[in-house]
């Protein structure tokens, strides 16, 4: 699925720049063009910013019981 349409960017292009070290939607944009558009996925952009990057974040914490 588009993530944004103007920059012809999947979900699955946006995910990789997160895994490549992209920490906000501005850097995604500089990536790959998704979000420098009209601007009307950055909403989304951050979504999946945010759910692509917290399993990464997460694994470093200890677990409790």
């Amino acid at each position: 699925m588009f993530a944004c349409i103007c920059a012809a960017a999947t979900e699955s292009e946006v995910r990789s720049c997160v895994h490549a070290g992209a920490r906000s939607v501005d850097d995604i944009g500089d990536a790959c063009g998704a979000g420098a558009g009209c601007g009307s996925c950055r909403e989304r952009l951050g979504i999946l910013l945010a759910t692509s990057a917290a399993p990464a974040e997460l694994d470093g914490l200890a677990a409790s019981a």
